[in-house]
């Protein structure tokens, strides 16, 4: 590692990269009045206004991220009183609908959401290379072939560490003070 921060650190560089961008929504979301509306929150209210109430598999689907992300985004919209969750056909599955709540955002929603897309149009005119094209090519690459499979063939075949040593026994209670 030569300790670069043009090449080395990229995971903690995409990270940071991300919250300026969510913070810069968020930022945006607080101008419109709606302070605490979370960035991830937008895309749920939009497809499920649009398609009708979904499945969390199907917004997962749809969106492009796990289920697990999109439930647990889900279940803190249903906290923040923007969807209903009601069971679907499999007992295992919970279909969401928007609450009246949700509805009612819509019209800033919307605005913030054609705002925030030419502003990211706007970004991607002033790179060398399109972000958003970046992020499409760098997922379908790592659909192909994910990280970790990359990372194995670049390990040296080394040994594990040893185990641990045995856990001590825990020290003994000091008698009560009278």
């Amino acid at each position: 590692m030569d300790d670069n921060p043009t090449t080395d650190y990229l995971g903690t560089r995409l990270r940071h990269l991300l919250d300026l961008l969510d913070d810069g929504i968020a930022h945006a979301y607080t101008r419109l009045g709606l302070d605490g509306f979370r960035p991830r929150y937008n895309p749920i209210i939009r497809l499920v206004h649009r398609r009708g109430p979904q499945s969390i598999r199907d917004l997962a689907t749809a969106i492009g991220v796990t289920h697990s992300a999109v439930s647990q985004t889900v279940n803190q919209m249903h906290r923040d009183g923007l969807v209903d969750l009601h069971p679907g056909t499999d007992a295992r599955q919970r279909i969401v609908h928007l609450t009246p709540r949700a509805l009612d955002l819509l019209p800033v929603l919307d605005a913030e959401w054609t705002a925030t897309t030419a502003a990211g149009r706007e970004l991607d005119a002033e790179l060398p290379y399109p972000l958003s094209d970046l992020v499409d090519h760098a997922l379908r690459a790592l659909g192909e072939r994910p990280m970790s499979d990359r990372i194995h063939l670049h390990l040296p075949q080394v040994a594990p560490p040893p185990p641990s040593p045995p856990s001590s026994p825990p020290l003994p209670s000091p008698p009560p003070v009278p």
